[in-house]
């Protein structure tokens, strides 16, 4: 079965991480978010990867070239952003026979992938306390699909679309919908069409996400990182203490004093300590310099990035090239106990994590002894003055 993947969005909701680099290729654990239901996909059986792209192409076209754990990948591009059903009609000449669709923007259980493609045509559904904010699968007595609706106010079940299919080769030409009322042809209306025609398996998961939003990069760097098993290829210091899965790859150093408790996973290049402290679920991408008795806990540091000494970042999404000058400290609890919020497109909403620091673009500098507050975006290539203390989005 092939599968299609679509790589095609910028990820407006998820700025200024996605600002250079497009949200499908922001790192969770140790691949970009796309390459973990790429492999996912492969491992449920797919002869064939047709990943559609868009916006920064040739970032998605340079990581998985034309084969992927030899399996062929071909591509499709996708112009404008028009909508899902719009993105896999993209792909439109390149399927014959039976086919998948996966979002790339997703982290989907492999077990429940392999289940789909087994059970084709089926769909991906999880169960959910409150499903009015979802497409909602309804079934019949048999318990195949009879009819999806999207954002119910009385919902007729609990299984909430987990934007993963397979589709009968009929489907290839049922993909020129009519836009729906947010202007994009959905490819919830191609589903509905296959609902018709045959038995539609709902294929339940017990765990999948989303990643629209700097914090559930975050969360899902969380669910990844957990996965880790203790791995030591890099150069520690005999006067450093690692504690539970810490993965050190080669390349990687990690200088005396430094304490690391994982899950963390240290890349190639990175350096920490001396005199550090990396805890949390925690991810220190190629070519990071961590310095002296500088502390991070629960964090995203991408690639190229430097915390100087006497640091603190807690829960935060730090982008590439970021330089954090000496005593920068980033806050990360609000005194009234409450969620923190965060601005997405303009409106201000809550994270529902009771600690989160801060979402920093790339290239982002701060000055020395600089406070960063709760709930801060950091645009790319912003700074602050030393001392400074930032208390709103820049």
């Amino acid at each position: 079965m092939k599968a299609v993947v679509l790589a095609a969005g910028e990820g407006t909701r998820i700025r200024p991480l996605s600002e250079a680099v497009p949200k499908p290729m922001l790192p969770v654990a140790d691949r970009p978010l796309v390459a973990h239901t790429v492999d996912a996909a492969i491992d449920a059986g797919a002869d064939e990867i047709v990943l559609v792209v868009g916006y920064e192409a040739d970032s998605v076209r340079s990581y998985f070239g034309t084969a992927y754990r030899d399996v062929p990948v071909t591509y499709a591009v996708q112009h404008e952003q028009a909508g899902t059903a719009h993105a896999v009609r993209a792909a439109r000449d390149h399927l014959e026979g039976p086919f998948a669709v996966l979002n790339g923007d997703n982290l989907y259980e492999p077990a429940s992938i392999e289940r789909l493609f087994a059970s084709a045509p089926a769909v991906c559904a999880v169960e959910v306390e409150d499903p009015r904010q979802y497409g909602v699968l309804s079934t019949d007595a048999d318990g195949t699909v009879d009819h999806i609706v999207e954002k119910p106010a009385d919902p007729p079940t609990n299984l909430a679309n987990a934007g993963a299919y397979a589709f009968p080769s009929e489907a290839r030409e049922w993909l020129d919908v009519p836009p729906s009322e947010r202007g994009e042809h959905e490819i919830t209306d191609v589903l509905a069409r296959v609902i018709e025609e045959y038995a539609v398996t709902p294929v339940t998961t017990d765990r999948w996400m989303d990643v629209g939003r700097p914090w559930e990069l975050l969360e899902a760097n969380e669910w990844k990182l957990h996965e880790l098993e203790r791995r030591v290829e890099g150069d520690v210091s005999d006067a450093a203490h690692l504690e539970g899965d810490v993965v050190v790859e080669a390349g990687a150093t990690v200088k005396p004093g430094a304490v690391v408790e994982g899950p963390v996973l240290i890349r190639d290049g990175a350096t920490v300590g001396p005199n550090a402290y990396v805890r949390g679920a925690t991810l220190i991408e190629a070519d990071v310099s961590v310095g002296n008795a500088v502390e991070i806990k629960n964090s995203v540091l991408s690639q190229g990035t430097s915390v100087s000494h006497l640091s603190y970042v807690g829960d935060s999404v730090l982008g590439r090239d970021v330089n954090f000058g000496a005593g920068t400290t980033v806050a990360n609890l609000r005194h009234d106990d409450r969620d923190v919020r965060l601005t997405v497109k303009d409106d201000r909403v809550s994270t529902g994590r009771r600690k989160f620091g801060v979402v920093v673009g790339d290239g982002v500098k701060t000055g020395i002894n600089s406070s960063l507050t709760p709930g801060l975006k950091l645009d790319a290539g912003a700074t602050t003055r030393p001392g400074e203390v930032v208390e709103r989005d820049r």
